[in-house]
């Protein structure tokens, strides 16, 4: 399957936008990826390797956090998952 790596991971890809890891479900298919791109492991999982709250997926167009199954949803070669991190910070300008 497809996945998208967002701008700021891409250093951990060799520059990939978009890397195919095969896997049975979204755990197995994030477990993968971090075996192949080792340095993505720290950015995308806690120390007690739970996926960082503010690391979002989706797969197609859902976001895993709302699956039933969440992380173990099971996937297709033909489904995609894309990785969003969370923006926090700026300020509000009143003028």
């Amino acid at each position: 399957m497809n996945i998208h790596i967002p701008t700021p991971l891409r250093a951990y890809t060799g520059g990939l936008e978009t890397v195919s890891i095969a896997g049975a479900t979204v755990d197995a298919v994030f477990q993968q990826l971090t075996v192949v791109y080792p340095e993505l492991k720290q950015h995308l999982f806690t120390p007690e390797g739970k996926l960082r709250s503010f690391v979002n997926v989706y797969l197609n167009d859902d976001d895993i956090r709302y699956l039933q199954d969440k992380e173990e949803t099971a996937v297709k070669d033909t489904d995609e998952l894309t990785i969003i991190p969370s923006i926090a910070g700026g300020t509000n300008c009143w003028l």
